[in-house]
């Protein structure tokens, strides 16, 4: 079992994709079955992430148990807080105002299906919310701000598979299934190694803290000693939940992304080297 999806209703999710197990939430927090195969994938589709409800718990328990929960805890206190939301907005502002250019109405939403949305028109913005808010099925809401002329994200919540409209539900099943394989494309190299290690690095940078030479003696090491070690780059920020550990071998600073990978890193429990901390001691 690599790969779980939970959901509150095994009928909210009907599509059978090989490889991927089913298992309703209440099952998942008490059933000691799930307690083992530490690096689970845990696609978490519940109905509600609120303090203290199933799928809240379903997140923070999957994080204890060395699973790999979408979404996090830290991804859900995100969708939550609308400093993110806001910053979000700003940062993606020129997708924003491209994509909803032809519309003539004041407000919009944005269904997200594992990145993907039906409308290729969306799709750009649709990759770069699911980077930033790792979950697998989301709802953006768009409004239009009659002073500044333009587009901003209203609001982004996690979508249940329950809530689903029937017309979408053959996509989101070739969606998942495409995102599934594609993740155990990424980590079946070698299934024997215990926990994964992400390694960020820059390959455009000029003066980068370890060279080619440098990293690939890094990634022999940590094969000897039991892991499976990938480079990644800053466009991997959704896929970070995947591993255990992050070594940064980017040169950080504060305002930069490196800090947000090590923050979130140390927000889902991994091993950190810089952690948040160091960064901004140095």
């Amino acid at each position: 079992m690599s790969t779980l999806i939970v959901v509150d209703d095994l009928a909210d999710w009907p599509s059978g994709i090989p490889g991927v197990e089913v298992a309703l939430a209440r099952s998942y927090l008490t059933d000691p079955r799930f307690l083992e195969h530490r690096g689970t994938k845990v696609f978490n589709l519940c109905r509600s992430f609120r303090y203290q409800s199933l799928g809240y718990y379903v997140s923070l328990l999957a994080t204890a148990r060395g699973h790999k929960p979408l979404p996090g805890i830290s991804t859900i206190q995100d969708l939550k807080s609308q400093t993110v939301i806001r910053v979000a907005s700003i940062e993606l502002d020129e997708i924003i105002q491209k994509s909803f250019a032809p519309l003539q109405g004041r407000e919009f939403v944005v269904s997200i299906y594992f990145g993907r949305n039906l409308a290729r028109r969306y799709d750009q913005l649709s990759q770069h919310l699911f980077k930033l808010f790792p979950a697998p099925l989301l709802r953006a809401n768009f409004a239009w701000n009659e002073r500044s002329g333009k587009w901003f994200l209203q609001g982004i919540s996690p979508l249940a598979a329950g809530e689903i409209p029937e017309e979408h539900r053959e996509f989101v099943g070739e969606e998942a299934q495409k995102y599934f394989q594609g993740a155990r494309r990424v980590g079946g190299r070698k299934a024997r190694a215990r926990f994964d290690l992400a390694i960020l690095v820059s390959p455009g940078e000029t003066e980068p803290p370890s060279d080619g030479k440098a990293l690939h003696r890094f990634q022999k090491a940590a094969e000897k000693v039991g892991l499976r070690p990938e480079l990644i780059e800053k466009d991997d920020f959704s896929r970070l939940g995947e591993f255990d550990a992050l070594f940064l071998r980017e040169t950080t600073s504060v305002n930069h992304h490196t800090y947000r990978f090590a923050r979130k890193a140390v927000a889902e429990g991994m091993v950190v080297v810089d952690d948040p901390e160091s960064i901004l001691k140095c």
